[in-house]
């Protein structure tokens, strides 16, 4: 220490040029020089912490790690004059703890050896580190907030796209019904007066020649003309029936009166009747082992759908061809399948086929009214079955009735 003294100020006016702390420490761990800077860095007065061992401005919890580092700092060649850093807490007079960044360097002096110890304040940088991450926190916070609050919009962009898609897409389909039903309502007033205005002619004509023919010898051709009356009045008959049928239908007022009843008696009646409009050349084949099926079902709906799809097999089918009718039974239901080699139905028109008043375009020429099927559908339906069909154009149709054996 006397050394120090002897020199004390040089050692002050070098040290005190220097904006870090400086402390000159001997093997004894003694401080033997201080500078300004480092004595208010601790919180001591002027030369306080000459002679003080080193261990003051230790933490207690570092001084065993300071320990070694003083010994592994002595134990180095003098000769390399290495300034050695480190990051270690130092203790202030006031007992709080000092964030440092300390420089080691082994030295001798006269045969004894010391070590220069170089202390840089690192508050201020912890400090703006402090002020750094708190900052880059709440940055990370507003980031992650304007993120999520951009997700959010992105979704209900998204949402709102998706509902103005599927509204767009629901007027797409509104116009487009819209145009269909258009179509299906000229198509509708078309029929109507075809089909009004044919028998109606038909029924003039044969009243005026009927009125003509009033010889004896004319009878014959009188009863034809009458005959041709009543086939014209029963078919307008049964355009409005079918009419009246769709009333009670929509209104709910259709009544059906389920009984057991043979069901070759009825197959054998609608295929007698359908026998009186056949083609020529046609035929229709009877379906096979249903002589003894009874069934619990209204019957006189049966008749309607089967003589229905039975005659539109007729209608739609060439001269010579024939006419399958088939029937398949399962403990609980039976199935009609009316089998032709007519023209088929159309592609585009197929998913429209049991809509009310709708004729496919192959058909337009041929008498019908288009609510025939409609009527079957809706009798099928409320008498717990189902009907289906698979059609090829030019190629024929099967249509298929599937009803329950009993209905509640």
């Amino acid at each position: 220490m006397r050394v120090f003294d002897k020199n004390s100020n040089i050692f002050r006016l070098l040290s005190e040029s220097i904006l870090q702390g400086i402390l000159v420490v001997n093997d004894q761990q003694e401080i033997v020089a201080s500078n300004q800077r480092s004595e208010e860095l601790f919180g001591y007065a002027k030369d306080e912490l000459l002679g003080q061992k080193l261990a003051i401005l230790i933490p207690n919890a570092q001084r065993g790690k300071h320990k070694k580092l003083a010994e592994s700092v002595y134990s180095e060649d003098i000769g390399v004059r290495k300034m050695k850093g480190r990051n270690l807490s130092g203790l202030h007079k006031n007992g709080s703890q000092i964030p440092l960044q300390v420089g080691l360097s082994p030295f001798s002096l006269y045969g004894n050896r010391y070590v220069l110890t170089l202390i840089e304040d690192l508050s201020k940088i912890k400090e703006k580190d402090n002020q750094i991450y708190e900052l880059n926190t709440q940055l990370e916070k507003k980031i992650r907030l304007r993120t999520q609050e951009l997700r959010d919009t992105v979704a209900k962009l998204k949402r709102e796209v998706k509902r103005r898609k599927e509204a767009e897409d629901k007027i797409k389909d509104a116009l487009q019904r819209e145009r269909e039903l258009n179509d299906l309502k000229t198509k509708f007033l078309s029929m109507v007066s075809h089909e009004f205005k044919t028998p109606l002619s038909g029924i003039l004509t044969a009243a005026t020649l009927v009125g003509k023919y009033n010889t004896e010898n004319q009878q014959e051709k009188r009863e034809k003309h009458l005959k041709t009356i009543i086939a014209e009045v029963r078919r307008l008959n049964a355009i409005l029936t079918d009419f009246l049928s769709i009333e009670r239908l929509e209104q709910g007022k259709e009544v059906y009166r389920l009984a057991d009843f043979s069901l070759s008696k009825v197959v054998n009646e609608v295929i007698y009747d359908a026998n009186m409009i056949l083609k020529d050349g046609q035929k229709i084949n009877y379906p096979q082992n249903i002589d003894d099926i009874i069934i619990n079902q209204d019957e006189r709906i049966v008749a309607l759908a089967l003589t229905n799809l039975l005659h539109n097999a007729i209608k739609y089918s060439r001269e010579d061809t024939e006419i399958d009718f088939r029937v398949d039974m399962t403990k609980n239901k039976i199935t009609f399948h009316i089998i032709d080699q007519g023209i088929g139905i159309p592609q585009g028109d197929q998913k429209h086929i049991f809509d009310r008043y709708f004729r496919a375009e192959n058909v337009l020429l041929t008498q019908g009214t288009g609510i025939g099927l409609n009527i079957v559908k809706a009798h099928v339906e409320n008498l717990g079955g189902h009907i289906s069909f698979k059609s090829k154009e030019d190629h024929g149709s099967v249509f298929s009735i599937e009803l329950p054996l009993t209905k509640k």
